[in-house]
């Protein structure tokens, strides 16, 4: 018998002849906290996976008015940010609960498999690196905790430099905020950058940018919620 790994509470599965004798993983949360977690579904922007009743929404209208190019082929988000996911990831980003990342490996795993998986089979996944300073604070790099479990091959070819999180900042500073990557090397294949949060989509497009600069023909980034 399983524990929710975010109440506590006994996990009790469901047994029925279908699973008798082959009984399905059973979820890493109870059946009231998985309800509340808002998963995207229904009518979204093709481009960044907002909730829009249009195919692009005025946050990528305004994106594809203002860049220079197009960096970005798509982002794909599971979640909507709500109280009950915020309360999860504060936990697990900021007062280090490594374990509690597991919540959303099959919901990872599932969601790639959906909408990745019928890409050239030469993919690298990137996550979002941490700076130096923050990965000692943290403890470890949410992002790559998500890139490791998808089957693809992972490369740490970005470097960060050290600033102001990204969480402190208003949406007119994100958006002016200077590129914080470097390249350790040049990539000569497609990618899918991997981060926690999407949310102006500054960050993404700031390492997708830097990527097609070096050799990478296409960028596609995969988040665990839209925010």
């Amino acid at each position: 018998m399983m524990e929710c790994l975010w109440c506590g509470q006994a996990i009790i599965p469901d047994i029925t002849w279908t699973n008798l004798f082959m009984p399905e993983k059973p979820s890493p949360l109870c059946r009231v906290c998985e309800e509340q977690l808002d998963q995207l579904d229904g009518a979204r922007c093709k481009q960044c996976s907002r909730r829009s009743d249009v195919e692009i929404c005025l946050d990528c209208d305004w994106w594809n008015e203002h860049a220079t190019r197009n960096t970005i082929e798509f982002n794909y988000s599971i979640f909507a940010y709500n109280p009950f996911i915020q309360e999860i990831i504060t936990k697990w980003k900021y007062r280090g609960d490594y374990v509690l990342g597991n919540i959303f490996q099959s919901y990872f795993q599932q969601a790639f498999r959906n909408n990745f998986a019928l890409l050239k089979k030469d993919l690298v996944i990137i996550p979002i690196p941490l700076s130096e300073e923050r990965l000692f604070e943290r403890g470890f790099n949410q992002a790559k905790r998500l890139a490791e479990f998808l089957p693809i091959e992972t490369s740490d070819v970005l470097t960060r430099i050290h600033g102001e999180k990204q969480s402190k900042k208003t949406r007119t500073e994100r958006l002016d905020s200077e590129n914080p990557f470097f390249m350790k090397e040049s990539l000569q294949k497609p990618a899918i950058l991997v981060d926690d949060i999407y949310t102006t989509g500054t960050t993404l497009r700031h390492a997708a940018s830097l990527l097609r600069d070096n050799g990478c023909p296409k960028v596609y980034t995969f988040t665990l919620i839209r925010g």
